[in-house]
């Protein structure tokens, strides 16, 4: 994908589509998009995946953030990049965790987001 050059950020539905979009071509697994419209002032979505091991978890963080960056997408903070255990991904209006399977099960951010609503959906 060649990158855009645009002054505009683009919207958060046109940031979502292309983040589940590389995690597909990533196989990033188990994804969980949960809209937090409403809920939270701080991002409109959050995604969660879970990547099989530090070195996949690593490139599906790097492709993201890359593709992100392409389509004009500014101020992008990622941190646990050394590690890989954990890379959260952070576009603004879109939030990515990118877990390790044990790390993510740990964790449990689907429960802290989901419990008693049902606007979270498995891709």
């Amino acid at each position: 994908m060649a990158p855009v050059h645009s002054e505009a950020q683009p919207d958060v539905e046109q940031t979502l589509k292309l983040i589940l979009s590389r995690l597909e071509d990533m196989k990033a697994e188990d994804v969980v998009t949960i809209d937090l419209r409403g809920r939270s002032a701080v991002s409109d979505y959050m995604v969660i995946v879970t990547g099989r091991s530090n070195r996949h978890v690593g490139a599906i963080a790097e492709t993201v953030a890359r593709s992100l960056k392409d389509i004009g997408v500014k101020k992008i903070r990622i941190e646990g990049m050394p590690n890989c255990d954990w890379v959260l991904i952070d576009s603004g209006d879109v939030v990515v965790h990118v877990f390790r399977p044990e790390v993510r099960e740990f964790y449990n951010l689907e429960r802290l987001w989901i419990q008693n609503t049902a606007t979270a959906k498995t891709v």
